[in-house]
């Protein structure tokens, strides 16, 4: 399965919460309240986002954090970047000379293609648009009559 780590996933929750916010500084404990995440994760998840420029901290008696930027110039990308490091499926998709077989690989030109269009579907998501609800969920129809006999979902069945 391809997924991002659980910090990731708890990084982008801890940005809409702040981005919930965007007049307020919020301290690390309104933001652990809020996201249901225990302090010192929350703590963990905003030292990285604040290395990466995605947050800003404010010391003293109403210090906290809030968005270093507006959401909507704040990419998923960002976040995923800020605690994984650079967006990639392989270690080829991300920079050269990283394996031994990458001069005679066959599929390394694959793998940079689908990397480049998972890093545009991120960066094309902002985290206002993680904000929003998402879409409601239609069912999509299938006409059964325009599958040809045999076959299911492209497998040939006997």
């Amino acid at each position: 399965m391809l997924r991002v780590s659980r910090l990731t996933d708890y990084a982008t929750v801890v940005m809409t919460c702040i981005a919930a916010h965007p007049d307020d500084v919020l301290s690390t404990a309104q933001i652990a309240d809020e996201t249901r995440l225990e302090l010192p994760t929350v703590s963990k998840l905003l030292k990285s986002l604040g290395h990466a420029g995605l947050v800003e901290s404010f010391r003293g008696v109403n210090g906290g954090y809030r968005l270093a930027r507006p959401a909507q110039a704040i990419t998923l990308a960002e976040i995923v970047e800020a605690m994984e490091g650079p967006i990639g499926m392989t270690e080829c998709g991300v920079s050269e000379g990283q394996c031994e077989r990458e001069a005679q690989c066959g599929v390394r030109g694959s793998w940079q293609r689908i990397n480049s269009v998972l890093d545009r579907a991120l960066r094309a998501v902002s985290l206002a648009d993680m904000l929003r609800p998402p879409p409601r969920r239609t069912d999509v129809a299938i006409d059964i009559s325009t599958l040809k006999a045999g076959t299911l979902k492209g497998r040939t069945t006997a």
